[in-house]
């Protein structure tokens, strides 16, 4: 199964959600849509949202799914950080940090993407996403700015490995470690960190891209019609982000992000346990 493949095969796609569905590119762009607007009000690449309505909507299983959310997730990406950088809300020099940790996690979470069982990816997707909707309505207050210690910048690069591992094995962008990260470590305020981490996701994404692509992982044709469809909306999102309330963005994402974390976990378990082992 090669790198350019062009839409779901048999394989991966559930009867009547493959290329000849006359839905299937209006599903395609619908959560390029909601990946956008997502992306450009939190910061986050929209992987969190996007992998799961790609196995749902688009019948692909969890491994496609998280490559193919990686390369819909560079332009998307791309489009909100540019939301936020004309409004001056980027940290250059702790963006640079992140994504030296990030470029280096991307290809080793990559790496394990093919080695992974899909039940483990769907438990520890669920667990991701829930641990972001508490994240999410727990968001500190901003900082003050600035790394005033050297152990900040390693502290600041670790969270860029972490971030790129989650990106290359969960396909998501990295965000929600991101964000939190820059208004603890940094210091920077709420807007800043979400421009920053959109500009750093950019870079880890397509890194890790370049590796799934050889292993044959991504369907190309969805994930650029999600990604094109996604860019005007990631703008809108960016937006939005640095006008809506935070408090009531924060709770419709998190309770999105409730419900899509409970229902992978229960596909993910329901996968261990008709494979019939616990360890794998």
């Amino acid at each position: 199964m090669g790198a350019t493949e062009q839409g779901p095969p048999a394989s991966a796609a559930q009867p009547g959600r493959g290329p000849e569905d006359p839905g299937w590119a209006l599903r395609a762009g619908a959560i390029g849509i909601a990946a956008g607007l997502l992306s450009g009000l939190f910061g986050v690449g929209g992987g969190i949202v996007m992998v799961p309505l790609l196995v749902a909507l688009l019948g692909l299983d969890q491994r496609r799914a998280s490559a193919t959310s990686l390369l819909a997730i560079v332009p998307i990406a791309a489009a909100s950080a540019v939301g936020y950088a004309v409004n001056g809300n980027v940290d250059l020099a702790a963006g640079l940090l992140l994504l030296l940790g990030g470029l280096l996690g991307g290809q080793l979470g990559a790496r394990l993407l093919p080695r992974t069982p899909i039940a483990t990816l769907q438990l520890w997707f669920g667990v991701l996403s829930l641990a972001t909707a508490v994240r999410l309505l727990l968001e500190s207050p901003s900082g003050s700015g600035g790394l005033g210690q050297p152990w900040e910048a390693l502290l600041l690069l670790l969270v860029g490995v972490g971030a790129g591992v989650l990106a290359g094995l969960l396909g998501v962008g990295g965000g929600i470690i991101m964000v939190p990260g820059l208004v603890i470590v940094a210091g920077d305020d709420a807007d800043v960190a979400r421009g920053t981490s959109l500009l750093v996701i950019v870079a880890t994404a397509l890194a890790a891209t370049t590796t799934n692509l050889r292993n044959g992982l991504v369907l190309v044709r969805p994930a650029l019609l999600a990604g094109l469809a996604g860019v005007p909306a990631g703008l809108v999102g960016a937006a939005l982000g640095q006008w809506l309330p935070q408090r009531v963005a924060l709770g419709l994402f998190a309770a999105l992000l409730t419900w899509s974390g409970i229902r992978v976990l229960r596909q993910g378990w329901a996968g261990r346990r008709a494979a019939g082992s616990p360890s794998s």
